[in-house]
């Protein structure tokens, strides 16, 4: 069963080398047929109408062959069907078969948005806050996922204290991203005095804190 994924990467680039090549037009029948080979991308998707569609992952690099008929593409290797999906009108989407991902992103399909913010949730308010942000304000899901997974990666590298300060510190200077955590860590930014008064409530400034119930 094939369905959106979000978190592989930060924005859908272009394919590059050899861009799609249409083929001429061929009749099946009354069922009209378009044929083109193209270059799998490196995170194992294939581009058709601003739509992004997996392919096994073995096949990074691969050149395919790609036929659409009706409302199903179908990706050949070799003049073997390798992937086939219900076509989405989804400009910057993602349809990706779980079948078709190495071991390392099926272990992330566990991190739903709600476990997400009920983990920001233990280390803190400003870290809750800043998985929130990610979640609700980035122009693509996937984007959001990977910047939440990117938060996750740095309590494993400095420290759940760490990441909160960190966390407040950019919800200061309003830069809530990954990009901006990690510089103050990489910095030792989140070690030197808080920016905000000594008064001010992380709960209060960051209102649109919402909790995992949200999500369901």
């Amino acid at each position: 069963m094939a369905f959106i994924f979000c978190g592989l990467r930060s924005s859908p680039p272009p394919i590059h080398g050899l861009a799609a090549q249409r083929r001429p037009q061929k009749s099946l029948g009354h069922t009209k047929c378009f044929l083109w080979s193209t270059t799998e991308h490196i995170d194992y998707h294939v581009e058709f109408e601003g739509h992004y569609y997996s392919v096994p992952h073995r096949l990074v690099g691969t050149r395919l062959d790609l036929r659409v008929t009706g409302n199903l593409l179908e990706c050949f290797a070799s003049n073997q069907c390798v992937a086939s999906h219900a076509l989405s009108p989804v400009r910057g989407a993602f349809t990706t078969t779980a079948e078709h991902m190495p071991a390392s992103h099926r272990a992330h399909l566990e991190w739903t948005p709600a476990k997400l913010i009920a983990w920001g949730q233990r280390i803190g308010v400003s870290t809750a806050a800043v998985v929130t942000w990610q979640l609700e304000h980035r122009p693509h899901p996937e984007q959001g996922y990977r910047a939440c997974l990117g938060l996750l990666a740095l309590v494993r590298r400095y420290s759940a204290e760490r990441l909160e300060d960190a966390c407040a510190r950019a919800l200061a200077i309003r830069a809530p991203h990954l990009r901006s955590v990690t510089n103050i860590l990489k910095c030792g930014l989140d070690r030197q005095p808080s920016l905000l008064p000594a008064t001010s409530s992380p709960a209060i400034e960051h209102e649109n804190v919402r909790g995992p119930d949200y999500y369901h």
